[in-house]
């Protein structure tokens, strides 16, 4: 058993658990990928993630509304597709699937983006429960973070001048 904020008992295996432990394990990869990488703005831009996915890990913590819990909210989901965009415009377009790797820095941000995925799955498993309740900017805001860990590997990898592998299949 295992305690939530506010005092209730859980099993260590519930769903809301298994949730903010996978979104533990996404910041640790993420702070993994800070020390990891040569790239300031890069290692500004993840610390700022951090922050934000312990707000997330609070909120999952926290399963009846307090106000003395920080929440995310639009803003940070419009950061997020605000920056996406931004890193956007200056990479080359994909029209394939791009296979996931390329140097340390993206190979960890592909690594992220995996973990982020699960994440994702799990909290939307959690928020379909009836008697669980989950705000839907975490759900909103865990959904484009993946696409930006994708983007920022692939900004990573052309910062490093390290050419993407396209997927070809086997064919």
């Amino acid at each position: 058993m295992t305690g939530l904020y506010g005092g209730q008992r859980v099993p260590k295996s519930a769903p809301r658990i298994i949730a903010y432990g996978e979104i533990d394990e996404l910041n640790s990869v993420i702070g993994l990928t800070c020390s990891e990488t040569p790239h300031d703005p890069i290692r500004k831009a993840l610390s700022t993630i951090q922050s934000d996915l312990f707000v997330v890990g609070a909120q999952l913590a926290s399963p009846k509304t307090d106000s003395k819990v920080e929440v995310l909210t639009a803003a940070h989901v419009d950061a997020l597709e605000r920056q996406i965009d931004v890193m956007s415009e200056n990479l080359t377009p994909i029209k394939n699937f791009i296979l996931p790797g390329g140097g340390r820095t993206a190979a960890l941000l592909h690594l992220a983006r995996a973990v982020c995925r699960r994440a994702e799955r799990s909290t939307f498993g959690l928020a379909t429960i009836p008697t669980e309740k989950v705000d839907r900017w975490i759900l909103i805001y865990l959904n484009r973070l993946s696409d930006y860990l994708f983007t920022l590997a692939r900004l990573a990898n052309q910062l490093e001048k390290i050419e993407e592998v396209v997927w070809k299949g086997r064919k």
